[in-house]
């Protein structure tokens, strides 16, 4: 592939949710940049000579070591070949995974064998989005964008008891050190106090502090100085695409985007949720209560099965078709180890065949674990932002060759994300 050198950061999610929220901060920031739902090949990238940046929404975080390490691998090199003066491992601001599902760990050796960096940093919180790291322990806000009460990452009433990858530690290098061989460093909220010059470790892995947005400044500073004059490869939440554009925007590199267009109020919004977060099943209570209908489907039985029924699609269509806001949705019965892929792309399959009778112009995806596979079963192919609604989950145009896919709104909304209103704040536009 020919380097392209006007390309500062490329980024590759783990699932499509996170993937939009990085989206965001690098917006934010100023960059150009869009969300391809695969490592974009140089004629792509050719088509899109303006980017400063691009993601790829990957679907690792869903997955055991063995079939991340078929997909990084490539994806990394691609990413390197691409001229990227930096690639970020984009993963859940609560460190989702464990060493068999999702593993950062494995992520983190695939990096260090395609870049071969002498420091692969690891950066812990993201103030903007309610986590925080201290002296390398995770803190999370109960809902992010959101007034909720701030937990301990393995005492969090929500993450403590995630049905696939629970949080059980809240020292982050003991977490990511039963996914890696590799010693893990800590830069903690003292060191941060130091000229970053002065902030020197051994280690070939280092986790990063960050307590406010002040440290973000500093740690994007650190983060280029470790660049030198290779691709630099580092790992964390949103926060690396925010301590960088602050960087880059405190050089001038970029200039912080602060005005977007208003955002019309929708006539029908369509929401398709495989979340099992207590946050997602409170915005639904609260929009049931403000004329939002539901269909609730049968999710055991697509996983086992593959069958959507007929009712549902029909249930669906009739619904938007009378205008209604409607949610499709599991229910309250929660089951664990469900396939997030056959869920995903269930209610992936449903959103399109809404979208092809012209009936979703706007379709909220609420759900980490399954969204990378409902936008694949939705023919997304890419993704550009249109507006910040909710911190972390921008509103998005589809770019798809489905002509009924291509230009619908779409948000994708991690279980986490949002107040109790998300829902009638995604219909009114504001």
């Amino acid at each position: 592939m020919a380097a392209n050198k006007k390309i500062v950061l490329a980024f590759y999610g783990d699932d499509f949710t996170g993937s939009t929220d990085a989206l965001e901060f690098i917006c934010r920031a100023g960059a150009k940049a869009i969300l391809f739902i695969e490592p974009p090949t140089a004629e792509q990238l050719r088509m899109h000579p303006d980017l400063d940046a691009y993601g790829v929404a990957g679907k690792t975080r869903a997955l055991p070591p063995v079939e991340m390490e078929k997909i990084l691998l490539p994806a990394f090199e691609q990413m390197k070949a691409s001229g990227a003066r930096y690639v970020h491992y984009k993963v859940c601001s609560t460190f989702d995974s464990s060493p068999t599902i999702g593993s950062i760990g494995k992520a983190i050796d695939c990096g260090a064998t395609v870049f071969n960096n002498t420091t692969i940093p690891v950066l812990g919180g993201m103030p903007a989005l309610g986590r925080f790291c201290v002296f390398g322990n995770l803190f999370a806000k109960m809902g992010i964008g959101s007034e909720g009460k701030i937990y301990r990452l393995d005492r969090h009433p929500s993450m403590s008891k995630h049905p696939v990858t629970p949080a059980d530690e809240s020292d982050l290098r003991i977490h990511l050190g039963k996914q890696t061989n590799k010693q893990i460093g800590l830069i903690d909220i003292i060191d941060l106090k130091k000229n970053v010059e002065e902030i020197n470790k051994d280690e070939s892995v280092v986790l990063i502090d960050a307590l406010n947005e002040q440290h973000l400044l500093k740690i994007g500073e650190w983060i280029a100085l470790q660049a030198k004059d290779q691709v630099q490869f580092c790992v964390g939440s949103s926060g690396i695409e925010l301590a960088l554009g602050k960087y880059w925007n405190e050089k001038d590199l970029l200039k912080q985007k602060a005005e977007w267009p208003a955002v019309e109020k929708t006539n029908s919004l369509l929401v398709i949720s495989g979340s099992c977060s207590p946050v997602t099943a409170a915005q639904i209570a609260y929009a049931k209560t403000n004329g939002f209908e539901e269909v609730i489907i049968d999710a055991e039985k697509i996983c086992t099965d593959d069958v959507i029924e007929q009712a549902v699609f029909d249930a669906v269509n009739h619904l938007l078709q009378q205008q209604k806001n409607v949610i499709v949705h599991t229910g309250e019965k929660q089951i664990n180890n469900l396939s997030a892929e056959k869920l995903g792309t269930a209610l992936g399959y449903i959103a399109k065949t809404a979208a092809a009778q012209s009936l979703a112009k706007r379709i909220v995806v609420a759900g980490g674990d399954t969204s990378s596979y409902a936008a694949r079963a939705m023919d997304i192919e890419a993704v550009e932002m249109i507006a910040p609604l909710i911190i972390g989950a921008p509103l998005c145009k589809v770019m798809s060759k489905n002509k009924w896919m291509h230009g619908v709104e779409v948000n994708f909304k991690g279980g986490q994300v949002g107040g109790e209103d998300y829902f009638v704040v995604m219909v009114n536009g504001e």
